[in-house]
């Protein structure tokens, strides 16, 4: 009796899967039934396992998430059959020509013959005088430079006067030129250490020793602007793999259009940005990722579209024959797209909170409509729980519906740690945390990194002990 009930259920449930099988009542039908069902079954399984095998053979084992350096095989760029090339009508901005007023260094070359001609013995006559635009660079190399501080004195009062010595900090071997350039070349450009000491010519221990001695100068910087950073009305954040002294860690960045701190740590625990947001309730939105490690952030939150619309890409590799995953995409990778491309467009106020409000609710009805694949019911779980999270942009102009500005900020580190291989100590990466925290602000705000920098030295040449915040950007007292 119990083995009828099984069969009755067994063909329950198989006729709701398939109805047209279970015309007939056939006990030997149904059975050639349950094993084409079975096989069908296993089919797809095994199509789904070799579509996955083939995506991370192409894309790497994270998929689209995969970094380019960890991509296995990188498709040749397309050749565009395209005029190379302006546009008609496009202004030139090509190489130009400068003259004496412009030039920083003049150097007069007269004709290698001399005063007469080779072949007639007669004086030759000025004729008028062509010119030759070059840019031209000296090469990074430490100079042995001695300073010779004469004194005099006067014969009536023996009053002493003592030349005046270059502008160096105390007790330092190095001019602020060559600290400066070690330093942006380093921690601005991601230059390896190794390659830096060979175009210099000084050691490494020594290299070492001057940015350790920046850090400390300048130690007070991060926390004054992070002060700044939490009145910002928005604010970006993002993280990203960094190794201290062999071990993997992270380095966090927080940044908005004016300012980059930096942290370099061997967590990725939300005690991090909890240090940098304080307790205390915060005015302003954070556009971040979907890690959990800023949920509890005192302040409004806005997930980037760009993590979600690569999900939804991600959908239509994984399913590509499903009919009801291809309609979802199509509907909203599009709406996605759109609204991260809002802001880049020129419109009245008016027109963009219209438009902005249109694809606010398209994008709901998309997330909100019944659907039966579980992956689409995923995304669709992810805006119907973080509804709160991901509507900002559209109540708020100045709030962008992607992270791309502190993606484009972490791009350079993510470039140093392919050739640095992270901090060899948490010395070292302290030291980098403020220095790269300093720099990367200094070139937001509009500063000539280089002259800025070498200036600020200069000044705390004459007296250490000056508020280094001021000196660095004294537009933006503290």
């Amino acid at each position: 009796m119990g083995l009828c009930i099984d069969e009755f259920q067994r063909a329950e449930r198989q006729l709701r899967r398939n109805p047209v099988s279970m015309v007939n009542g056939c006990s030997e039908c149904l059975k050639k039934q349950q094993k084409i069902d079975k096989l069908t079954e296993q089919v797809l399984s095994l199509k789904a396992k070799l579509r996955i095998r083939q995506r991370r053979k192409s894309e790497g084992f994270f998929g689209s998430e995969t970094p380019s350096s960890k991509v296995p095989i990188k498709p040749n760029t397309p050749r565009k059959n395209k005029k190379r090339g302006a546009k008609q009508g496009h202004c030139g901005h090509g190489r130009r020509a400068f003259d004496e007023s412009d030039a920083e260094q003049v150097i007069d070359l007269e004709p290698e013959v001399g005063e007469l001609c080779p072949d007639c013995k007669v004086a030759l006559a000025d004729e008028v005088t062509d010119s030759r635009s070059v840019m031209e660079s000296s090469p990074v190399r430490a100079k042995r430079v001695l300073y010779l501080l004469h004194e005099k004195r006067c014969p009536e009062c023996n009053r002493v006067f003592k030349g005046r010595g270059p502008r160096v900090l105390p007790r330092s071997l190095f001019g602020n030129q060559l600290i400066t350039n070690a330093a942006i070349m380093h921690y601005l450009h991601g230059i390896p250490m190794g390659r830096i000491c060979e175009q210099i010519g000084i050691g490494p221990g020594s290299l070492v020793q001057v940015f350790h001695r920046l850090a400390r100068l300048f130690s007070s910087i991060p926390d004054k602007l992070t002060e700044e950073y939490r009145k910002a009305p928005v604010k970006h954040a993002d993280e990203t793999g960094w190794r201290t002294a062999g071990k993997n860690g992270y380095a966090w960045l927080f940044a908005t259009p004016d300012t980059s701190i930096f942290h370099f740590k061997k967590t990725r625990s939300s005690k991090v940005p909890r240090a940098v947001f304080g307790s205390r309730k915060l005015a302003g939105v954070l556009v971040v990722d979907r890690y959990n490690g800023y949920n509890k952030t005192p302040c409004k939150i806005q997930y980037c579209y760009s993590h979600l619309l690569r999900e939804v890409q991600n959908l239509a590799k994984e399913f590509p024959d499903n009919e009801e995953v291809d309609t979802f995409v199509s509907t909203v990778a599009p709406l996605l797209s759109q609204a991260m491309g809002l802001r880049g467009q020129k419109l009245s106020d008016k027109r963009f909170y219209k438009k902005a409000s249109n694809l606010k609710e398209q994008i709901k009805k998309a997330m909100e409509s019944p659907a039966q694949h579980l992956g689409i019911r995923r995304i669709q779980d992810i805006f119907v729980e973080n509804e709160e999270r991901l509507y900002h942009w559209a109540d708020n102009r100045s709030v962008p519906a992607e992270n791309n500005l502190a993606e484009r900020d972490l791009r350079p580190t993510v470039i140093a740690r392919k050739v640095s291989f992270g901090s060899q100590s948490d010395a070292g990466a302290h030291t980098r945390s403020v220095l790269m925290t300093v720099l990367n602000t200094i070139k937001k705000r509009g500063y000539d990194v280089a002259f800025h920098f070498k200036h600020v030295l200069d000044e705390l040449a004459i007296d250490i002990e000056q508020d280094t915040f001021c000196l660095l950007f004294p537009k933006h007292p503290p």
